[in-house]
């Protein structure tokens, strides 16, 4: 019997018990991003031995994503079928999980559809710390310009007396990225006022809870100083770069948000190295997440050479 229930940050612990151990290194079993998008998804939670499933409010319909080291047995798959009303849509399978459900020989109609615009794409920390190589040359000339422009930057961990410039920082980000769009006549609008006004209570829900979510973040800071401030010698540093994310397995981090200024240059540049850098070594893997289709953020991130380009669907069973 499936008991669903609302997801709380009172789950963290249940569910990170599967999640970290299964190696389903899928961005969206990132507890913090779980809790954090709660509200928007209507996401409820059900545990069953060494299974998580979570059911959400998906586009107007009811979908689920199970995750589990080994893949679901038939009974369960039947389970959600009669669960769901007879319309089940089952989200972030990758191909090795597909594979597994089509061998279960099941009576209903299958069907899968790819979703490349949800692929998360996975990288060595150690690569991003270090930017060693020929492939990661124009990286590395990015992070090595901004050290030279800003040879005084400092990189603080991330904390909660922070957390107001990080607010900041990210009204600066949300205005920018509408002037580039308009400037470099890319197509669309203005960021809707709700999808902002959704961002911004997820990193409140994040922020008001980062430590018993187990978040981890970093900052990049500069030397900005007035006419007098240079005469005094006396500098004030500026937040132009942050991050934050947390564990989707043992060996994985999640990097759920990342802000910068995009009038510094290099400045999103160094907060990656830096954060990979500071980060413990075991992770051995970043997971930076889906590039959503859009084409500027697809290069970018392509850029950086994924180890894993992790698959994404979405099945479909009648």
């Amino acid at each position: 019997m499936l008991a669903f229930h609302p997801l709380t940050v009172a789950d963290r612990e249940a569910v990170q018990a599967v999640t970290l151990h299964a190696m389903r290194r899928n961005c969206n079993y990132t507890f913090a991003n779980l809790v954090g998008w709660q509200f928007w998804f209507q996401t409820e939670v059900c545990q069953l031995d060494d299974v998580v499933v979570l059911r959400y409010n998906w586009n107007g319909r009811q979908a689920y994503m199970i995750c589990s080291a080994t893949p679901p047995p038939r009974q369960m798959i039947e389970m959600l079928f009669e669960d769901s009303g007879g319309q089940l849509t089952i989200l972030g399978l990758e191909d090795s999980q597909v594979r597994a459900l089509e061998m279960l020989d099941l009576r209903f109609n299958v069907e899968v559809e790819a979703r490349r615009n949800q692929y998360d794409y996975i990288y060595r920390r150690a690569d991003l710390a270090a930017l060693q190589g020929g492939l990661l040359k124009a990286k590395r000339n990015h992070v090595n310009r901004f050290r030279t422009e800003h040879p005084d930057f400092e990189y603080r961990p991330l904390t909660p007396e922070l957390f107001d410039q990080c607010r900041q920082l990210t009204a600066l980000w949300h205005e920018e990225k509408e002037i580039y769009r308009i400037e470099n006549h890319e197509e669309g609008g203005r960021v809707e006022d709700e999808t902002i006004d959704a961002e911004r209570r997820v990193m409140e829900t994040v922020f008001e809870h980062w430590e018993e979510l187990g978040m981890v973040g970093g900052a990049v800071f500069i030397k900005e100083s007035s006419g007098e401030e240079r005469e005094s010698g006396e500098a004030t540093m500026r937040m132009v770069a942050f991050t934050y994310g947390s564990a989707v397995t043992s060996d994985t981090l999640d990097v759920c948000v990342e802000k910068a200024d995009r009038n510094v240059e290099g400045a999103f540049a160094i907060i990656n190295q830096q954060f990979a850098e500071h980060l413990p070594d075991k992770y051995i893997y970043l997971n930076r997440e889906e590039d959503m289709g859009i084409a500027g953020l697809c290069k970018a991130k392509l850029s950086y050479h994924p180890e894993i380009l992790l698959t994404y669907n979405e099945v479909h069973i009648t």
